[in-house]
């Protein structure tokens, strides 16, 4: 199975993953991220372009497309959902949505060793701005208990924070007592990540999620009074 994943809920980032045969290790053929969480439109097209001329691959070879949902800001996740969705109409290919939290969640389990603070289960956390962050909990088998959720630090759990949100309001988060674990303080979901985690799902005869956005919470973009047809005094 070939598929091309797309997660724009922190930064921009693009994959393209093969399972063969399909239910097989996924193996990552190309990739790209930026570092920049403001500049998702200008980067993502070119960059998809640019990975797939790479490994010699078109749209018409995908079987699939995978787009991460969020949670994630409202421009970020229209640039990415509107991009797999446009892509997907036009190769003829379904699209697909996974959580993007769950990228993070599948990094987490893939350089944990067994047993140790995973036993509690863990909680990954990116950035929501306002001081907030966007975060769910996993059980120690990487199953979601919780979430997603939206909220200051002061609303997680107390077990092991993974992710850059946990980087970002770590001052926060030791007052809390929710501990954050230093080496995950700068991650955000990736493309690769979610797609591994996308095939597994699909290898395993299992279901992912329509391409619904995961907001959480309401657009800080309003609309002018005279455009909704009332007085402006």
């Amino acid at each position: 199975m070939l598929i091309l994943a797309i997660d724009t809920s922190a930064t921009a980032s693009a994959a393209l993953l093969e399972s063969r045969p399909p239910g097989g290790a996924p193996h990552l053929l190309a990739s790209f991220q930026t570092d920049e969480t403001t500049t998702h439109a200008e980067v993502l097209a070119p960059g998809i372009r640019d990975l797939l001329a790479e490994a010699g691959t078109t749209g018409a070879d995908l079987d699939a497309l995978v787009v991460g949902v969020g949670p994630g800001p409202f421009t970020g996740l229209r640039v990415g959902i509107a991009t797999a969705r446009a892509l997907g109409f036009t190769w003829g290919v379904p699209v697909h949505g996974v959580m993007s939290l769950d990228a993070l969640a599948h990094d987490v389990m893939g350089e944990s060793a067994p047993g140790g603070f995973l036993d509690q289960g863990f909680t990954v956390a990116i950035d929501a701005r306002r001081k907030e962050l966007y975060w769910a909990r996993y059980a120690a088998d990487g199953t979601l208990r919780d979430g997603p959720h939206v909220g200051g630090a002061e609303t997680l759990p107390a077990v092991p924070v993974h992710g850059a949100g946990a980087g970002i309001q770590a001052e926060r988060l030791a007052a809390a007592g929710v501990p954050v674990v230093e080496s995950f303080a700068d991650r955000q979901p990736t493309a690769a990540s979610l797609g591994t985690r996308a095939l597994g799902v699909l290898g395993a005869g299992g279901e992912l999620l329509p391409t619904t956005p995961l907001y959480l919470r309401e657009s800080d973009a309003k609309v002018p009074a005279q455009m909704k047809g009332q007085p402006t005094s």
